[in-house]
Order: structure tokens, then C-alpha cells, then sequence
């Protein structure tokens, strides 16, 4: 589940880009995996909602987004589940060691 402490106050300048995202365009289903959903089938799903993501105005904001918040499902800012994961991870050893 997101973690809601670490969403940002309802004030409506932090949330305006999600207006500019391209994902508004598409179908929703292309960003988060059906339950079940495994292998070449999702990593398919996966790169096409990537591709998405690549020609949007708003994919850093999204991408920081999905990470400051810990969002555990789908596609978001270019990122799946795992590549998120991943980048939290490296960034919480940096953090670490610095």
C-alpha cells in the first residue's frame, strides 16, 4: 500500500503536472499488471506503458513522484515495480555510506 504520510499537502500546484501526463491518453490497464499477470506477457505490458512514458512532458515529476511516495504498483514515470525498487534501494546505500 502507497505510504499516505509521505504524499505532499492537497495544495494544487503539486499535483497540476499529473494534468500534462501522457498516460491520460492511453488505457489505464497498459500500467499496472492484471493479477497473475507473469514473464514475457508483463514485461511486453511493461515496455509498451514505458513507451508511453518516454514522450511524456512530465516523467521526472512523475518519476520522483512514484518513488517519494513508495508507489508499489505499476508503471510510473518510466519505472516498474521493480526498477523503483531498485533506485530506492541504491539511493538508501548511498545515503548509508555518505
Amino acid at each position: 500500500m502507497t505510504e499516505i504520510s509521505r504524499l505532499p499537502g492537497p495544495v494544487m500546484d503539486l499535483w497540476e503536472w499529473q494534468y500534462e501526463g501522457k498516460c491520460r491518453e492511453a488505457d489505464p490497464t497498459l500500467f499496472f499488471h492484471p493479477e497473475g499477470e507473469r514473464g514475457a506477457a508483463r514485461r511486453r505490458r511493461a515496455e509498451s506503458a514505458k513507451a508511453v512514458c518516454s514522450t511524456c512532458p512530465v516523467l521526472q515529476m512523475c518519476r520522483e513522484h512514484s518513488l517519494a511516495v513508495r508507489e508499489p504498483y505499476g508503471v510510473w514515470g518510466g519505472l516498474s515495480e521493480e526498477e523503483r525498487s531498485a533506485v530506492l534501494s541504491q539511493r538508501a546505500a548511498v545515503a548509508k555510506a555518505g
